[in-house]
């Protein structure tokens, strides 16, 4: 497990808000400790989905784990945050210890509540079918960019930056 990185995803919670005026929600109550995931979803043209938010009352590893779901939902089409497995979010942690490895399936069981509103909604004629408009252009794929835990600055000012 990259514990560094799961400090970083605790310490910083990306998407970590409930949403205002989301085109549709998704919320997993996990039977087996109490916590609750609610995913939050702006669904624009093309079904792309611009913005994703989350809210747990889970501990450090649903955060970090929900901030993994994050990532990877957002820009991707409905029917491709679908496809997310629970290997990919593992693999972004570079693993989960034995006794946490339900969590990625905890989270994507939230996405998938959320992206099923989401098709109920359009199915019911209470959002716009976005999947039928025109997605806009989207940008290729950019390198992953992580800077080190503290940029370390050399003499000459310059500051070093990692590239994975």
């Amino acid at each position: 497990m990259n514990f560094e990185k799961f400090q970083r995803l605790v310490e910083e919670r990306t998407g970590f808000r409930t949403m205002e005026n989301p085109t549709a929600s998704g919320e997993y109550l996990s039977d087996s400790c109490g916590d609750m995931y609610n995913f939050f979803l702006k669904v624009g043209p093309g079904a792309i989905i611009e913005d994703v938010s989350y809210f747990t009352t889970g501990c450090g590893f649903g955060t970090a784990t929900c901030s993994l779901v994050v990532d990877l939902a957002k820009g991707k089409t409905i029917d491709e945050a679908a496809q997310i497995s629970e290997q990919q979010v593992i693999d972004e942690l570079d693993g989960y210890p034995e006794k946490k490895r339900d969590y990625p399936q905890r989270a994507l069981e939230a996405l998938h509540v959320a992206l099923d509103d989401y098709r109920q909604k359009v199915g019911a004629g209470k959002v716009p079918d976005y999947g039928a408009m025109p997605a806009p252009a989207r940008a290729p794929a950019a390198a992953k960019i992580e800077s080190s835990p503290a940029p370390v600055s050399s003499d000459d000012g310059k500051i070093l930056i990692k590239l994975r």
